[in-house]
């Protein structure tokens, strides 16, 4: 089990989790600021300067996922991990992560107020730094942060037990933390996701459109960029069918016909993924109300829309796009097309942008 610790930067966090670890039988402090630290020595400076806060990178949230694995693996009992996460789309991807390898998360905010955590800024010292190093990476930095916390509190108070940090002393905040997670306060989040895959795999997709012919896209909790509805095709099962299953389960909308198929795309292998074979199949027009009455009944995706081709360019990683557009093709021309990493092989067209 993790114990994850949010806040703004300022509420007291580690010095919470610190004492949290005396609390808690068989527990281990985990700090992934120590991760973003080791990625400063270990990628090129050109890919550091590419972003301003290491958590932007995805390899800093892949290793914060396989990191705790291990850690657990190693030494078992609870994980403390004190660690500002404010964009939902990266807490998404790592509690995913995260529940994909079994691990519970209970998710816990510590809420300070802005003048408490101003003061607490302005206190702050951080070791073997000069005034002005501190000021300008430590104390600035906190500061620029307290405007997306609030930002942020909307959805964080939604998933998150809130502890009040503010008048308390960190043992004291360390126990109202403990307490919470004896007696089932502070509940495992709900974000789920199935197993990463061990070998290649043959997903099916459907594509589904409403009266003006936008196409319908999913935002899944458990991974970065746009979807289409569908998943994995299970052994022994037919991939139209599966697309149909994944649709009902998805979005609550059950098809009465067997979908078209659109697209073959072989995904190359990209390590940590496998790749695999990806089909797209056209799932037809939502007629009346149907459009408007997508249900989203699972936790594994955050909400949807109906997009165009355009609008999908922004939303959909480039591979995702690219097996889209030619889809979107297909369907006009009544053809299928047999796609290698997004490109027409087999004597299919060589453009068509």
């Amino acid at each position: 089990m993790i114990i994850w610790i949010n806040g703004a930067f300022g509420a007291g966090k580690t010095s919470t989790a610190r004492e949290l670890i005396d609390l808690i039988p068989n527990s281990t402090f985990y700090d992934p600021e120590v991760i973003g630290a080791g990625l400063r020595h270990l990628l090129p400076p050109k890919r550091l300067a590419e972003v301003s806060d290491y958590q932007d990178l995805p390899i800093w949230r892949r290793l914060v996922v396989d990191t705790a694995a291990a850690l657990l693996a190693e030494v078992g009992g609870v994980l403390v991990v004190p660690m500002t996460l404010l964009r939902q789309e990266y807490r998404d991807e790592i509690f995913g992560g995260l529940a994909s390898r079994r691990i519970l998360v209970r998710h816990v905010l510590l809420q300070v107020e802005e003048t408490i955590l101003r003061e607490r800024i302005a206190a702050r010292e951080e070791p073997g730094m000069s005034e002005a190093d501190t000021e300008i990476r430590v104390r600035q930095w906190a500061y620029d942060h307290i405007e997306p916390y609030h930002a942020a509190l909307r959805w964080i108070t939604a998933d998150a037990h809130v502890v009040d940090g503010g008048d308390r002393t960190p043992y004291e905040t360390a126990e109202a933390v403990a307490e919470a997670v004896r007696t089932g306060r502070a509940r495992p989040c709900e974000i789920v996701q199935t197993p990463p895959p061990k070998a290649e795999t043959l997903a099916a997709g459907v594509l589904l459109f409403d009266a003006e012919d936008r196409v319908l896209l999913v935002d899944p909790t458990y991974k970065p960029g746009w979807e289409f509805p569908g998943g994995v095709v299970e052994s022994g099962e037919p991939p139209a069918r599966a697309g149909l299953r994944e649709v009902a389960e998805e979005t609550g909308i059950r098809l009465d016909r067997e979908p078209r198929l659109l697209v073959v795309d072989w995904e190359p292998p990209r390590p940590p993924a496998f790749g695999g074979l990806r089909m797209l199949f056209d799932g037809g027009r939502l007629e009346g109300d149907a459009a408007r009455q997508v249900r989203l009944p699972g936790p594994e995706l955050r909400q949807w829309r109906f997009v165009t081709e355009e609008e999908a360019a922004g939303l959909l990683p480039p591979e995702r796009y690219e097996r889209l557009r030619w889809a979107l093709r297909a369907r006009t021309g009544g053809t299928v097309y047999n796609l290698e990493g997004g490109v027409p092989v087999g004597g299919g067209p060589a453009t068509g942008r």
